[in-house]
């Protein structure tokens, strides 16, 4: 039989090459395995048992401080290697499988309320760049992420004709899951858009990704956007990151009256139940259905 380093190698080899795993989903795999075999040293699959991997999460919560949700996702990476392994016949069963998860807690996803998302975009407009096409640029990114919710690097890998101004669409192609979604287009994001695109084509950019470098004609870098929130967290005493504002989105289009499965498809969500922590921030949906209790039509009280 393979060493365990061997087959887990080919199993993420695997994932990436037939599951559409990304690079990040694949480095948190090896994470979890590195992690596990630091804790005890194993050289076959038929050592990884179910007591180690239990007696390795209780050390890892006890020592390291481990969340509910890293322990999960954990238990999770290794679990799959061991689902693998039952398939490939190098073990009859994944021992633990049916083992108990830790639960998580159920938290507020953290957000802007409105006023402070409007302040947020205040600042990206009026606060001063070394050039134009930056502050275009840094307006652009910082209204996507407000107005469709996508994620960090789903915006990156918008190209411009996912970005159809004339029918008002924004399609997300591959996003999380490898599943395309499209996000309709507001009255008041569409201007913004234009504004920098009429700026693009000033500077004559012909890269294919919607969002492009300051200097050269290619995708943004990665670290554009990192730069770009620090930069206006500083300024504004506002603390935000990219993904706060898809939270904000999400929240603030509960408030205004959109429909639990309209934004889980918006929002790109495998299963309704992950959009309905979104309820748990906003009351307004609650005041709107609480309104219709038909006690509140009892003739003796009196307003």
């Amino acid at each position: 039989m393979l060493d365990i380093h061997t087959l887990h190698q080919q199993f993420c080899q695997e994932r990436l090459d037939f599951k559409g795993n990304s690079p990040k989903t694949i480095y948190w795999y090896k994470a979890a395995f590195r992690r596990l075999l630091a804790y005890k040293p194993i050289e076959t699959v038929s050592e990884l048992t179910r007591p180690l991997v239990k007696q390795w999460i209780h050390w890892g919560k006890a020592e390291h401080d481990w969340s509910a949700k890293t322990r999960r996702e954990y238990m999770k990476a290794i679990s799959l290697f061991l689902d693998w392994c039952v398939v490939e016949e190098y073990v009859q069963d994944n021992p633990i499988k049916l083992m108990d998860r830790p639960s998580l807690p159920k938290r507020i996803p953290k957000h802007l309320p409105l006023d402070t998302a409007f302040e947020l975009l205040d600042w990206t407009i009026h606060l001063k760049y070394p050039y134009q096409f930056e502050k275009k640029r840094a307006i652009a990114i910082i209204a996507t992420f407000m107005f469709t919710g996508v994620r960090k690097e789903e915006l990156r890998s918008i190209k411009t004709d996912d970005m159809d101004i004339g029918n008002r669409l924004l399609t997300v192609i591959e996003g999380k899951g490898k599943k395309d979604r499209k996000i309709p287009l507001t009255d008041k994001f569409i201007p913004i858009i234009k504004d920098y695109l009429k700026d693009r084509k000033r500077l004559k950019k012909e890269c294919p990704y919607f969002f492009t470098a300051m200097r050269q004609d290619s995708q943004m870098g990665d670290k554009v956007i990192y730069r770009l929130v620090e930069k206006l967290r500083t300024k504004s005493g506002i603390y935000f990151t990219p993904h706060m504002l898809r939270h904000t989105f999400a929240v603030l289009m509960l408030e205004s009256g959109c429909g639990l499965y309209e934004l889980s498809k918006m929002m790109g969500h495998a299963n309704i139940s992950t959009t309905t922590i979104y309820l748990m921030a906003t009351t307004d949906h609650l005041r709107r259905e609480i309104a219709k209790h038909p006690m509140n039509n009892y003739p003796r009280f009196k307003r």
